[in-house]
């Protein structure tokens, strides 16, 4: 069923805040005893005792085995305590024109489920339904923190509503409505409400957090299915813009300008290195998964220079549009996701030495180029991260 909002009050909101702070410090800076937390987070120590005892009671956080390092010699050793929380979990899905993806990450960040698959013919929100209840089978027993779908569109401000999405057909585009019901039909608890987020935006989260991008406060990432978008991370956190609708790059004009794109224009920079453009440069057959047609296509690349010399020009002309993205961004790293990860050195190489030669000024740092360490599941798992959000900030409860 469904979690019923009610009213917070002064005293919930402080007791919430507090937790969440004693919460985020475990999470992002490591165990710590309860005097320690205390020091990290500003609170009085009595505070984070009765933070601490209220966590053990529901299964959230342990106190390990082992003393910290910084404790002494003398008197009663402080054992740190540590995040466990196996029975709560942030979900993620993303639904792809090609393929479905679901991850979920528990209260310490560790992924505790992830999957991929094709659509396999099936239409898009079937797909997703299937994996959905799949997953919440998977998940049973487990308490949910928060329901967070990743798409390849325009998302509006209010984080449900998909204001665009020129490649993705689907038969049923209220998304969070449908998650959520299907989560509210095989989930044995509460259900929290679903957001709706862009996919890009959320791979973008994951690879700067756990990625190929971790620390980095300077970041571009470029998704590599039918579509193309992009992820901006600048110091440390993703622009979104006015609308929530920053990142929007494949449909930039810095394509071929005799390639139809599929929002009907021509010349779009997806349009040119998007999953379909990949699948003509090799003469393959559009569909499948972007791991799989790339595969198919570093196998054919490998014994066929005409591919490999075409998957080569769509390198450089990846690397043109690069340019004139980090011209204007300048990002210290760039990370190409999707099939660009898939192809590695066949795509980055070119990619590279275009992105190098383009770039205006000699005095302009070059970023470095990066494939995706989390593939597929990125914007899953970006996803997932996501559904935390409202815990770690204090303005949802633990479950």
């Amino acid at each position: 069923m469904r979690q019923a909002p009610r009213p917070v009050t002064g005293t919930e909101w402080l007791r919430r805040a507090n937790t969440a702070a004693v919460l985020r410090s475990l999470r992002h800076d490591g165990p710590a005893s309860r005097s320690e937390l205390a020091e990290r987070t500003g609170l009085a120590k009595a505070t984070v005792g009765a933070i601490a005892a209220e966590l053990e009671d529901r299964g959230a956080v342990a106190e390990t085995t082992e003393p910290p390092a910084s404790a002494t010699v003398r008197g009663r050793p402080r054992r740190p305590l540590s995040l466990t929380g196996h029975g709560l979990v942030g979900l993620g899905f993303e639904v792809n024109v090609d393929y479905v993806s679901a991850v979920a990450v528990d209260l310490a960040g560790d992924v505790v489920l992830s999957r991929s698959r094709g659509l396999d013919g099936a239409g898009a929100s079937d797909a997703l339904s299937g994996l959905v209840a799949e997953t919440a089978r998977a998940l049973s027993g487990r308490r949910l923190a928060g329901v967070t779908v990743g798409v390849p569109g325009l998302v509006q401000a209010d984080d449900r509503t998909v204001a665009w999405a020129p490649n993705l057909r689907l038969d049923d585009p209220r998304l969070s409505e449908l998650v959520g019901g299907v989560l509210a039909r095989e989930h044995d608890g509460a259900v929290p409400s679903v957001r709706v987020l862009n996919d890009a935006n959320c791979a973008a989260y994951a690879e700067t957090r756990r990625g190929a991008a971790a620390g980095v406060a300077h970041a571009l990432y470029l998704t590599g299915t039918i579509g193309i978008g992009a992820g901006v991370v600048i110091d440390g956190r993703l622009l979104r813009g006015a609308a929530g609708f920053a990142g929007e790059v494949g449909h930039l004009p810095l394509g071929r300008p005799e390639d139809r794109c599929g929002c009907g224009r021509a010349g779009c920079l997806e349009a040119s290195v998007g999953l379909m453009a990949l699948c003509r440069a090799a003469g393959l057959p559009p569909g499948g998964t972007p791991t799989a047609v790339a595969r198919e296509v570093a196998a054919r690349a490998a014994g066929d220079a005409a591919v490999r010399g075409a998957v080569g020009d769509l390198g450089r002309l990846l690397g043109s549009g690069l340019a004139a993205l980090a011209t204007v961004l300048d990002p210290s790293v760039i990370v190409l996701g999707g099939y660009f990860s898939e192809l590695g050195d066949l795509v980055l190489e070119p990619a590279r030495a275009e992105l190098d030669a383009r770039l205006p000024s000699p005095a302009q740092p070059r970023p470095q180029l990066r494939a995706s360490e989390l593939g597929l599941v990125a914007a899953a798992t970006g996803a997932a991260e996501r559904s935390w959000d409202d815990v770690m900030d204090g303005s949802a409860a633990l479950p």
